[in-house]
């Protein structure tokens, strides 16, 4: 009589652990959220999980600061289960992408806070958990390859000009990450990023373009906000956008992203790798 409480009561015991572990995962997967913007930084240098691991690795080596980065943990960035990584990881990122922590999806860490030293492995809800009602509704998927053109008045060449990039969207929720490929411009080494939000057809958020050090603009970087609506298909997204000039002046014009593929894969970025035609 008593063996048999004991195995009722282990029993209970093992499916007690399982399904709090199971609320666990539960708990876990409603607070994270993807860090879209460093898989779509990734993506945009054409590189698998794999490839980034290693380059990570390579840059540490070289710098005398080895590390042990691999496909899971670079998964596990993604995933957003470290939403700031330790300072070893932080630089490398940094060196690999050209790009400071906080335009790669991550947290920067406050110096003196427990953060410095180890990896924050649980997201903040107020970093975006999933609960938001923004995030709890559906979406039309605009995740592929777009083409971005947008237009601009040149007043010390006396015309207007059209900027054009192919372009990666990934979405989460109603957040676009938009990265051009890296020999996507047709201005050389003039990377473009957009940040945008999605609510109905009504699309906005801000745009940034790094000038060639080698072009008419001489390194200059662009910003500014943007203001857009998706067609009703969903293959075409039209508005304007706001920024400032050379005289610091503030501009405006008119920008579209169009449609392209569907497919992130590694090969449909090859071969949208090039400048758009005109």
């Amino acid at each position: 009589m008593f063996r048999g409480a004991a195995s009722l009561w282990a029993t209970f015991r093992r499916h007690q652990g399982r399904h709090l572990g199971d609320i666990e995962r539960m708990v876990i997967a409603m607070t994270v959220t993807p860090n879209s913007t460093l898989r779509a930084v990734r993506m945009g240098m054409l590189m698998s999980q794999d490839d980034f691991a290693k380059a990570i690795r390579a840059v540490g080596d070289s710098a005398g600061q080895p590390n042990d980065a691999n496909k899971r943990l670079v998964q596990r960035w993604e995933a957003g289960l470290i939403v700031s990584p330790r300072p070893t990881y932080a630089r490398a990122l940094e060196a690999v992408t050209g790009l400071p922590l906080a335009s790669l999806g991550f947290t920067v860490p406050v110096p003196g806070s427990d953060l410095t030293d180890g990896d924050a492995t649980v997201a903040p809800v107020a970093n975006g958990a999933a609960l938001t009602a923004g995030s709890t509704g559906t979406h039309r998927n605009y995740s592929g390859v777009w083409l971005s053109r947008y237009e601009y008045q040149s007043s010390g060449r006396g015309g207007i000009f059209t900027g054009l990039h192919h372009v990666v969207i990934l979405q989460h929720g109603d957040r676009l990450t938009v990265r051009s490929l890296p020999n996507g411009s047709s201005n050389p080494n003039s990377p473009l990023t957009m940040d945008l939000t999605v609510d109905g057809s009504v699309v906005t958020g801000t745009w940034v373009e790094q000038t060639a050090a080698e072009g008419y603009y001489r390194g200059a970087r662009y910003h500014g906000a943007i203001q857009m609506l998706a067609e009703p298909t969903g293959r075409r997204i039209a508005g304007r956008w706001v920024g400032f000039g050379k005289e610091m002046d503030v501009n405006t014009g008119p920008w579209e992203l169009v449609f392209y593929d569907a497919s992130t894969s590694k090969a449909t970025l090859n071969s949208y790798n090039r400048p758009p035609e005109a």
